[in-house]
């Protein structure tokens, strides 16, 4: 039964939405939910709102009565960030999907949150420019800025923190705030689009965004190469990374996620340790940094070194990349996931690798190791048996490990997920109390009565 807040809270909720607002038990479960941690915390109802004026009223609805509130975008995140641990509405943000403006002279537009990346740069397609942050799934934008999403190209690009300009936000009591400006920098204050970069939708609902955007390279290649062993591929990441190579992207498979591609995906690749590599950039800068990154691979012992330079190959290789998360659960039919992710310092990388693949092959679980490792951030997908207790115990003792080792080395835990629900813990481990009390006050002060995605992060 809905708590008595919620229900005194319906009649308003309704009268604004009509049909926009469900009740409907099925749709509260689709919304329950992302991938990966996968709590079953269904909202009390599900709103979508079409403009910036529902979701301002639908907040102070929801503040008046002391009723949870939670953004939703494509559902796509991995820590249980859109789960409704006290019930509530999910504000489904999915149709406030439009590209208000493009400034291609300056390079940035203004897009509201529902908009997906891919929908963004088929918009942009024309217009020479692109909005290079891949995380992979087909995320809403602002479901990237509200968990600091990376990915594929961050080497070369950076990642939602460094692409975000600016911001119009909802807060808790529903009153429209704007952060940031369209200029490439400013010293005017504190700065509040960061700290909503990763805020995780604790402080507010995001409503609009303006993204910088960039050139459409002249000239791209891709490639394959595997290596004997995973150290020979991590350590020649690491020397690409350190000799300069300006590579887009540089993404790790183990060979257990090769063969797991190989037969979702279509391929043929030696199924080996094996990286993907991808350079932007004219004819001829593009051609000397491959150059570069065959002949550093040659030294570590690369066996097989092979060029995506067509696009529909190119597109082949990435689509394989992108679906690297479904490849894997299908090694092993009807299992849990749980896509861990730690990030640590370059020169720590390839021994954090080793140590994650030997625990896993110590405790005898099935887990494939990848990720963007030109950047130091990796990812193990462990597939145990639902309610294997033994295997979820040694699952939990791999994961703690690699957070463990990640923090030695000087990195995280997480370097692009996020802290949500499944990572409470392994925050306070990192920063320490006092740190995590300052970042309480910080959410206290925003939204004093607490609704905006409650037991998200602290």
């Amino acid at each position: 039964m809905s708590p008595p807040n919620f229900a005194n809270a319906l009649p308003e909720l309704q009268a604004l939405l009509g049909e926009r607002l469900s009740l409907a038990q099925a749709v509260r479960d689709q919304h329950a939910a992302g991938e990966g941690l996968s709590p079953d915390l269904p909202p009390d109802a599900v709103a979508w709102p079409t403009d910036k004026a529902e979701v301002c009223a639908l907040l102070k609805i929801c503040h008046a009565h002391g009723v949870p509130a939670i953004a939703y975008g494509a559902g796509s995140s991995l820590e249980g960030h859109i789960s409704a641990p006290r019930g509530g509405v999910t504000l489904d943000l999915s149709r406030m999907d439009a590209v208000l403006d493009v400034h291609a002279d300056d390079a940035d537009c203004v897009v509201q949150p529902g908009v997906t990346r891919e929908a963004l740069n088929a918009f942009l397609q024309d217009t020479g420019l692109f909005f290079p942050v891949d995380p992979g799934a087909n995320a809403t934008l602002g479901g990237m800025a509200s968990t600091r999403a990376s990915g594929t190209t961050t080497m070369r690009y950076g990642s939602m923190w460094h692409n975000v300009l600016a911001m119009e936000v909802a807060l808790a009591d529903g009153r429209l705030v704007r952060f940031g400006s369209r200029a490439r920098k400013s010293s005017a204050g504190l700065d509040l689009v960061r700290l909503m970069i990763g805020a995780e939708g604790t402080l507010g609902v995001i409503t609009e965004l303006t993204l910088r955007l960039h050139p459409q390279p002249t000239e791209v290649a891709a490639a394959s190469c595997a290596f004997p062993t995973l150290a020979d591929a991590v350590n020649a990441v690491t020397e690409i990374v350190m000799s300069g190579v300006p590579c887009a992207r540089v993404e790790f498979l183990d060979e257990h996620q090769v063969k797991a591609c190989n037969a979702h995906s279509n391929l043929a690749l030696p199924e080996l340790p094996t990286l993907f590599l991808e350079f932007h950039g004219t004819a001829a800068g593009v051609n000397e940094q491959a150059e570069m990154a065959q002949g550093i691979a040659a030294e570590h012992g690369s066996v097989a070194f092979e060029w995506a330079r067509r696009p529909e190959d190119r597109s082949r290789l990435w689509r394989a990349r992108h679906m690297a998360y479904f490849a894997a659960l299908a090694l092993r039919p009807g299992c849990a996931h749980i896509v861990a992710d730690v990030c640590v310092p370059i020169s720590a990388l390839a021994d954090a690798v080793a140590q994650a693949r030997a625990d896993i092959d110590a405790e005898g679980l099935v887990a494939t190791v990848l990720g963007h490792v030109g950047d130091g951030n990796f990812h193990v997908i462990f597939m145990p048996m639902p309610g294997d207790v033994a295997e979820q115990a040694a699952v939990d003792r791999v994961y703690a490990a690699m957070v463990a080792r990640a923090h030695t080395a000087g990195g995280t835990c997480t370097g692009e997920h996020g802290i949500g629900m499944g990572k409470k813990a392994k925050l306070l481990d990192e920063l320490g109390p006092d740190t995590v009390q300052l970042m309480r006050l910080i959410k206290n002060a925003w939204d004093p009565r607490g609704i905006l995605n409650p037991e998200k992060i602290f």
